[in-house]
């Protein structure tokens, strides 16, 4: 069993620890918050009574193996460096950087350090995406994909009552494409690869964050559609049109409720759905494995790491195309 530190005491990170402790590899033994009562809070929440109000000094400690990074964006960089450069493996959440050379540099530091960094992706690490990779060969060529992630903000009426709520924030690096658009981003890259060309549009709120935005990725043979939105919640699917038929996916980042609907009419289930914290369980599983067992997890680890990079790339020229621009850019 690995021992693990967090950094960040929203609800993702509860999520994260529940998985990470159902998994039965992982002991939670530190937190770091800014103020002492509320890490302090946090913890007792899981019987943990190691806070520090220092990241230097949790990273020094060898009460830890890894760390798992939920705070906001723009310290990503920050806290991950911290931590790797005192020997700590990082599972960090989504999207590692806003910058590319960020997460190259980041990479390379762990690398040169022997330590795991891995960006908390859900859908790298599902079972169920071996299931849709099948779905979809089932189905033909794909010719026509629609990725969909628009959910209404629990922060929006908040934002809307004059409040700035980190996530409508740009100076955190937030907003609706980094938050929501990514796991779009995602599968397009993995199953696809990088697109010939890309347009973009986003609408951007009155703090210059964006709420919504759409995304056209253009292939030789197939066009990849991408729609997401923090202003409005939608009611279609993603799916995946083929030549046979389509592959229906109720939720595009949790990979729930995949279904294939042939051209005759006849569906066939590929798979339903799980709880949340089961789910992200699947990400700490594999950050588990890629730590203990390096040699045998190495190629899989590489394409993660691979992956991650072309993806920040990609976010960068779509937040370019679209306007998206945060205070730290230099363009």
């Amino acid at each position: 069993m690995l021992r693990f530190g967090i950094i960040g005491t929203s609800w993702i990170t509860d999520s994260y620890i529940e998985g990470a402790l159902d998994s039965g590899l992982w002991e939670l033994t530190a937190v770091y918050s800014r103020t002492e009562e509320k890490g302090r809070a946090f913890g007792a929440k899981y019987g943990v009574d190691t806070v520090f109000t220092d990241l230097t000094a949790m990273a020094q400690s060898d009460c830890i193996d890894a760390v798992y990074i939920a705070s906001p964006n723009v310290l990503h960089m920050e806290h991950a460096r911290i931590c790797l450069e005192n020997g700590k493996h990082v599972i960090c959440e989504k999207p590692l950087s806003a910058k590319p050379e960020i997460v190259q540099q980041l990479q390379k530091l762990a690398d040169e350090r022997g330590l795991i960094f891995l960006e908390a992706i859900m859908f790298m690490h599902l079972p169920q995406r071996k299931l849709l990779e099948e779905a979809l060969k089932k189905v033909g060529p794909i010719n026509m994909v629609k990725l969909d992630f628009c959910q209404r903000s629990s922060k929006l009426d908040a934002f809307l009552a004059g409040q700035l709520p980190n996530i409508f924030n740009p100076k955190l690096e937030t907003g609706a494409l980094m938050d929501l658009g990514v796991y779009c981003v995602y599968p397009a890259l993995h199953l696809f690869g990088l697109p010939d060309s890309m347009t973009a549009a986003a609408h951007l709120l009155s703090s210059g964050a964006d709420g919504s935005g759409s995304v056209a990725m253009v292939y030789p043979d197939k066009l990849v559609n991408i729609a997401y939105s923090k202003i409005g919640q939608a009611a279609a699917n993603t799916d995946f049109q083929g030549n046979l038929g389509t592959v229906s996916v109720e939720s595009i980042s949790r990979l729930a409720n995949i279904e294939i609907i042939y051209n005759d009419g006849t569906r066939e289930p590929v798979f339903g759905e799980e709880p949340k914290h089961k789910l992200m369980g699947y990400e700490a599983k594999d950050f588990y494995r890629y730590i203990t067992a390096p040699e045998a997890s190495a190629e899989e680890y590489a394409v993660c790491k691979k992956l991650a990079y072309e993806v920040s790339v990609c976010m960068e020229t779509l937040r370019k195309i679209a306007g998206i621009h945060f205070p730290t850019d230099n363009w």
